[in-house]
Formats: C-alpha cells, sequence, structure tokens
C-alpha cells in the first residue's frame, strides 16, 4: 500500500474539473488540490475563487494553480481536459481531437517524475484510458477512467424513483462502454440485497408497466438528457471523480464501475472497458468478474468490438509498447 499524502492535482479548470474541485473540499477529501488549466490566468482564478469556501468547510484544503512540473508529487491526476462534444455528435466522435491534446498532457506529466494514479474523466473515457496507459508507460492498475460509474449512479437513481427507496439501497452496474453500447447487467442489480428480477417475478402486476429496457435506455440517454437542456454535464462526474479520488487516498476498497484495463478477465485483453473494480491506495487492487447472463456478455463483447475498433484508430506508434 502506497503512502499517500492527500495531493491531487486536476488537469483541466472548466465546469467539471471545477466541479470535482468543490466536491473534494466539500468532503474533505484531498490536503492540496492543484489546478492546471488551458491558460495559468483560469487555473488561477479557480483556484482562488475555492480558496474561498474555506471559512464554510469541514477542514481547510490549500487550492493553488500549478503546471505539469509541479506534478511529480502529486497522488493522484485527476484528466477533465478534453475536447467539447457539439451537438449532434456522440463521444467517440471527438476521439481525434481528445486523442491529440492527451498527448500533448501526459507526457510532461510523466517527464515530472509523476508516479501516482491517474484518474480520467475525458471522453471518450474509455479510449483516453487506455490511451493514457500506453502513454504514461504506469502498470495498468495506476490508470483509472470514471467509465461507467456515473452511469451506474445513474441507474441507481432512476430505480430508486421508481420504487421510492433512497439509491444507495440499489446496488447493480451499468457496464460497458460509457456511451451508446453501454448495457445494464440486471442479473447483478439488487434492491435491498434482493435480485430485481426476483422482485419483479414476485410482484408481477404490481410492476406490470415497468420496462427494464427503457430504464436502461434513459441510464444511458441521461447524460445527453442534460446537455441538450444546459450544454454540459458537471456535478454528477464531478462527484463520481472525488469518489473514486477518497476510495485511492484512503485506501477505502470501494467496488466502482470504472474504466480498466481488461487483461484477461472476461476473456479480454489490451482492452480499457467499464467493469467493476476494487479501488484502493495503488488505484485498482483488484477486478471483478461477473458472471454475466448469456445475453449480457454478448452485450459485453459487443462493447468490446466498439472500443476495439476506435482504440485501433488511435496513432501510437511513437507510444513505447510494453
Amino acid at each position: 500500500m502506497r503512502n499517500r499524502t492527500g495531493k491531487v492535482a486536476i488537469v483541466g479548470a472548466g465546469l467539471v474539473g471545477s466541479s470535482a474541485a468543490y466536491s473534494m473540499i466539500n468532503q474533505a477529501i484531498a490536503g492540496e488540490i492543484m489546478l492546471i488549466g488551458r491558460t495559468y490566468e483560469k487555473a488561477f482564478g479557480q483556484a482562488l475563487d475555492l480558496s474561498h469556501s474555506m471559512d464554510f468547510t469541514y477542514q481547510r484544503t490549500k487550492v493553488h494553480a500549478g503546471t505539469y512540473a509541479d506534478c511529480k508529487d502529486m497522488d493522484v491526476i485527476v484528466l477533465t481536459a478534453g475536447a467539447n462534444i457539439k451537438p449532434g455528435q456522440t463521444r467517440l466522435d471527438i476521439l481525434e481531437e481528445a486523442e491529440i491534446i492527451t498527448k500533448d498532457i501526459v507526457q510532461p506529466i510523466m517527464e515530472s517524475g509523476f508516479n501516482g494514479v491517474f484518474v480520467v474523466a475525458a471522453n471518450p473515457v474509455d479510449i483516453i484510458t487506455y490511451l493514457v496507459w500506453k502513454l504514461s508507460g504506469l502498470p495498468r492498475n495506476q490508470v483509472i477512467g470514471t467509465g461507467t460509474s456515473i452511469d451506474s449512479s445513474r441507474l441507481k437513481t432512476i430505480l430508486s424513483e421508481v420504487f421510492s427507496i433512497d439509491p444507495r439501497s440499489v446496488h447493480g452496474y451499468a457496464l460497458g462502454e460509457h456511451g451508446e453500447s453501454q448495457f445494464v447487467a440486471w442479473s447483478h442489480v439488487t434492491i435491498g440485497g434482493k435480485p430485481i428480477l426476483h422482485i419483479l417475478d414476485q410482484h408481477k402486476e404490481r410492476f406490470k408497466t415497468l420496462d427494464l429496457e427503457d430504464i436502461a435506455r434513459k441510464t444511458r440517454d441521461a447524460g445527453w438528457e442534460i446537455f441538450t437542456r444546459k450544454g454540459s454535464t458537471q456535478f454528477g462526474i464531478g462527484s463520481a471523480i472525488a469518489f473514486i479520488t477518497r476510495s485511492i487516498l484512503t485506501d477505502d476498497h470501494k467496488i466502482i464501475a470504472v474504466s480498466a484495463i481488461l487483461d484477461g478477465e472476461y476473456g479480454e485483453t489490451d482492452m480499457c472497458i467499464g467493469v467493476p473494480a476494487i479501488i484502493g491506495s495503488d488505484g485498482i487492487k483488484e477486478l471483478l468478474e461477473l458472471n454475466l447472463s448469456s445475453e449480457e456478455m454478448v452485450k459485453f463483447k459487443h462493447s468490446c468490438q466498439v472500443l476495439r475498433n476506435n482504440i485501433n484508430n488511435l496513432t501510437i506508434d511513437d507510444i513505447a509498447m510494453r
């Protein structure tokens, strides 16, 4: 287990990066947060604004602006900087631009001597997480994407409204791509410890209008519903970033659906995709291989193929391959 000192760098001082920082500050997750923006002035302004909330928080967090050269001693680097999705585009449509941005970021960070954990939130997150892994040369456990953590949270929220319960009493995952090919592993969704499929079978009349495929669709499209209404998503994903970061810094061993590099799990190698993982001080402690149904495994393999097709479009000839 690594001895973490609570230092976090957030690359990207926009809505997602600042929301993640705000969430960390209010939850007393980090002792120090360094913001790195497209311009130093933007990062400095965000840091100054955030620092003015300290009088109202549980504990003081040192917040300041910095540069890639200052990343050596960071425990966690959160990567939110990336390409902006335009109306009508999917997350995969911005891959080419996102690849260029990511390469410009990761190289100077690694040149600083950084050897902590990357938490990647930039879209398309599964592919960018894979790219960061290749560019950084770090072990696969030290590169994590936010993956389907936010989608799984959205699923729990939707189900909590259907069953009139606290979302934290719902357990289950959206798996696969953080995008169009994701799916809900209904065989592993439980409410109060009871499988949802058993609940529906025992209460056919009560829940006869409940459509699981519609809930899965709403889960998948929730981000787009927010985007079309306000032009961005920030608070949910900012909270997901903070949740993952806390599990690293405090060695919580939380099980979270994240973008993880597979090396034999689910019969896949050299692939990054959303699966549940135990998150601790070294990043990913262990990947959980769920016993998916045959139908779910078909969906998982399809999602892997979608991501593999796009990973193959990366220009990684200049990357030192392990």
